[in-house]
């Protein structure tokens, strides 16, 4: 039987990989996925703890938080498509929205 601590080993591992993915990667949609990475991560911690202690509460957790990755992940890729028609770009060092 596999034990807790492989799979809070495998969600750090997955936790560093998507921080990794965040600060060195410079296109949007790797960047949102690099942050979808670090959500799952968290849920299968969550989901490890969950079954470790034999309590359902975060399970219910980890369903709400994929309610809400779901609901980011749209709102995210719409606003990368609206960047992408604006500037044929998605390169997080060229795109300036705020500048006149």
């Amino acid at each position: 039987m596999v034990t807790i601590n492989w799979y809070l080993a495998l969600s750090a591992v997955l936790f560093s990989i998507g921080i990794i993915g965040v600060f060195i990667r410079k296109n949007a949609i790797v960047i949102f996925m690099s942050v979808e990475l670090m959500l799952n991560a968290v849920n299968l911690s969550l989901i490890a703890f969950s079954a470790h202690l034999g309590d359902s509460t975060g399970q219910i957790l980890v369903f709400f938080s994929l309610c809400v990755a779901a609901a980011e992940a749209v709102v995210g890729l719409a606003i990368i498509i609206a960047i992408f028609r604006n500037n044929l770009m998605v390169d997080i060092s060229k795109i300036n929205l705020l500048r006149w």
